[in-house]
Parts: structure tokens; C-alpha cells; sequence
């Protein structure tokens, strides 16, 4: 299985789609599928269960993907590498590959201020500036573990065919 790591708005999604789309590898999107089966969205989760019961699911679901290897793609969520020795259980078994999509702080921000209606981690967040320093804060937090991956691509300014072609040659 290929796990696509990366903080939000870093294309793990698209490129698992692009994936499937070009290659026809089968994919699954970690928060959708934790959606799926829990019948309820990510944020309400959050605001219902907190994050300490989303963690913990997250790597239970993440577990059963991993044992069930019914896909080819995996693409994590952001903070899916930095919880419950995740980056260890994605790493215990030799065919499984992890691809830390990393984008610059620069272009994250402009993506994510676009986008931040849709996320509702930043939604609350008022100007291009704040969106900035949310992700800066965050990246510093999470490249410990977004590292521990084993390829790393700069993909701050790649195209999607660009990034697919380093993610399917490494």
C-alpha cells in the first residue's frame, strides 16, 4: 500500500484520485472512510467527541486499512502521521511505502485561505496573514513526523501529472 502524507492542502487527495484516474489504483481517503463508518463528519466528531476519541479512531481505522490491505492508495489526513505511533504501524510491514507530499509554508497558506470555508480547522480564521501563522505553528509541530516518511517530495511547485510521475518512480 502507498500511504500519501502531508499537511492539509498538500494534494494527498488529488493525487490518490489522479492515481486511480491514470493507474487505476484503487484508493480510500483515511478521514472519509473514518466518515463513512462513523456516520458522522469529522467535525462533528470533533465537537461532539472531542479530539482525543477522533486520534484514537483514526488509528484503529487506520490499523483495519493496513491489516484489510484492500487498497492501493491510502491518503492520510494531516494529522494522521503524529498520533499513536501511526508512522510505526504504516512502517511494520515491508510492502507498505510512505510519500510525504511537502509543500512550502507560501503556497500552503495561499491554498488553504482559498480553500478555509472547507476546512473547518481554519475556518475561523480572518485574514491571509492568520491562515500563515496557523500553518507555520502546525508545520513546525508536524515535520518531525511527516520525516519519518520514506520519500520526501518538494511538490510546492509541481503540476498533479508532475507529482504523480515522482510519487510512482520513487
Amino acid at each position: 500500500m502507498l500511504f500519501l502524507l502531508g499537511y492539509m492542502g498538500s494534494g494527498k487527495s488529488t493525487i490518490a484520485k489522479a492515481l486511480f484516474k491514470t493507474k487505476g489504483l484503487t484508493y480510500v481517503d483515511l478521514d472519509e472512510y473514518i466518515e463513512t463508518n462513523e456516520g458522522s463528519t469529522i467535525s462533528d466528531i470533533f465537537s461532539q467527541k472531542g479530539e482525543i476519541y477522533f486520534r484514537k479512531i483514526e488509528s484503529l481505522y487506520l490499523k483495519k486499512l493496513i491489516e484489510d490491505q484492500e487498497y492501493d492508495v491510502v491518503a492520510l489526513g494531516g494529522g494522521t502521521p503524529c498520533y499513536a505511533n501511526n508512522m510505526g504501524l504504516i512502517h511494520e510491514k515491508p510492502i507498505n511505502k510512505s510519500v510525504y507530499l511537502k509543500v512550502n509554508l507560501n503556497t500552503l497558506s495561499e491554498r488553504l485561505y482559498l480553500q478555509k470555508a472547507n476546512r473547518p480547522l481554519i475556518a475561523h480564521l480572518e485574514t491571509k496573514e492568520d491562515v500563515k501563522d496557523f500553518v507555520r505553528k502546525h508545520l513546525f509541530e508536524r515535520e518531525y513526523y511527516y520525516r519519518q516518511a520514506q520519500t520526501i517530495i518538494d511538490v510546492s511547485e509541481m503540476s498533479i501529472e508532475d507529482t504523480l510521475e515522482k510519487v510512482l518512480t520513487n
